[in-house]
């Protein structure tokens, strides 16, 4: 199952990146006393007692504000608020409660998600408990004080967050399927690839950027087995961002991501591989998901001998972190390779559920040591004495070592190769774990 989405939502000032810099265990979003600093949404990574979620820090919220910034602030979360699972609902308990919180109260019963009322700045709780209770009035359950900064009350807060968690063991047929996120900047042809699987206009296709505003699942067959794929509003860098709508669009990218098998990345042929879609890419590479680099609009480029390889070399280059990842070359306007991309994609989901035995991966591992000697350190030799595999999706392999500091990151990459060389995993990120074993095996 995917992470489930938790926004961090709030008029300005309340202490929303406070808390999420808090939960994520390191300053992301910058912290000023001011109103308006946090601009856009930041997403990240947290884990309560087992309960892993995605939360996304967003800019405050002023109902009645024209100013263009405070509008595009509200705009950033009420699309944070539409594709969350859970709310958590920041107030302020030395403002208290304002007629600005009682209309965003309002804003979030109209959504039908699960909110859970947060007043933070509670540093002392003998002093502000009394104060706390005036939230009551907000009509949205009970308010859960808090000190973002003090770290107090976080317990009982995200308790209540996870208990909002769906936690339906059973899944449908549907969501057994595979499911592809089709991601990438504005107007790269995202939307065009699933019309011509379709074989009809199923999603909106505009020359203007950000058109696909919203993720949309689409049912697609080939060959007999069904996928789901995922079309998500495009990302586009931040210096070029002239529409506001186009700002909000990474939280959807990494919510398809989040929920997704396999990532396949659309490149414009036409403008080639940039940073931002490097940066998209690493979404995907940091969730161990797989993922397919589809080079869109092939057919408008002039075409040489070497203009294949000096583009997959390009991208190569730029996607240097991810040398696993596999390389197309497509047209969603005349339907070239279509039907290569949907075998890609196939190759990738049977790579990424692949389980090696441990017995064949151990004689890899000792022939590799054979060849290319491990790391030595002060004439302390690392050791390797056993390597399984944990899981899959991305497939996990647990190395037992006599002392993790000497096994370097080059090294693991070598090991990484030839493990790759002998069993493929075609179009999937590998994850180690180190673990630190003695000589007798304790």
């Amino acid at each position: 199952m995917s992470r489930p989405i938790v926004a961090i939502v709030g008029r300005p000032n309340v202490g929303k990146s406070t808390l999420f810099n808090t939960l994520a265990g390191e300053r992301i979003s910058i912290v000023k006393d001011y109103p308006g600093v946090t601009r856009d949404r930041i997403y990240a990574d947290v884990e309560w007692l087992n309960n892993k979620f995605t939360i996304i820090d967003t800019g405050g919220i002023e109902p009645d504000s024209n100013d263009k910034m405070l509008t595009y602030m509200r705009n950033q979360a009420e699309t944070a608020i539409e594709t969350a699972d859970v709310i958590m609902f920041i107030t302020d308990v030395r403002q208290g409660l304002t007629d600005s919180d009682q209309k965003v109260a309002q804003m979030l019963r109209k959504s039908m998600k699960p909110v859970i009322l947060i007043v933070n700045k509670v540093d002392n709780f003998d002093k502000f408990m009394p104060d706390v209770y005036e939230f009551y009035n907000l009509g949205i359950g009970e308010p859960y004080p808090v000190s973002a900064a003090s770290k107090l009350g976080l317990g009982d807060m995200l308790d209540a967050v996870t208990a909002l968690f769906e936690k339906d063991e059973t899944e449908t047929a549907e969501e057994e399927l595979p499911k592809i996120a089709i991601v990438g900047k504005p107007n790269v042809g995202k939307s065009s690839i699933i019309n011509k699987l379709l074989g009809e206009e199923r999603v909106i296709v505009s020359d203007i950027a950000g058109t696909t505003r919203d993720a949309i699942d689409t049912k697609v067959s080939y060959n007999g087995n069904d996928f789901i794929f995922i079309d998500t509003a495009g990302l586009r860098r931040k210096s070029k961002i002239t529409e506001e709508l186009e700002r909000f669009s990474i939280i959807r990218t990494v919510t398809a991501v989040e929920r997704c098998d396999v990532t396949v990345l659309v490149i414009d042929a036409v403008e080639g591989i940039t940073e931002q879609d490097a940066k998209i890419a690493g979404i995907a590479h940091d969730r161990g998901k797989g993922i397919v680099i589809a080079v869109n609009k092939w057919d408008a480029i002039e075409k040489n001998d070497k203009t294949t390889r000096e583009y997959e070399r390009d991208i190569r280059d730029v996607l240097s972190f991810m040398p696993y990842a596999q390389i197309i070359f497509i047209s969603a306007k005349t339907g070239q390779r279509l039907n290569k991309l949907f075998d890609t994609i196939e190759t990738v989901i049977q790579y990424n559920s692949m389980r090696v035995a441990t017995g064949v991966l151990n004689e890899i591992v000792a022939e590799a040591c054979a060849m290319k000697q491990p790391p030595s350190d002060k004439g302390k030799r690392l050791k390797i004495f056993y390597v399984t595999q944990a899981g899959v999706k991305p497939p996990t392999f647990v190395v037992f070592v006599n002392d993790k500091e000497l096994m370097h990151f080059s090294y693991l990459r070598y090991l990484e190769n030839q493990i790759r060389e002998t069993f493929g995993f075609v179009g999937t990120s590998l994850k180690f774990i180190i673990r630190e074993r003695k000589e007798n095996g304790k």
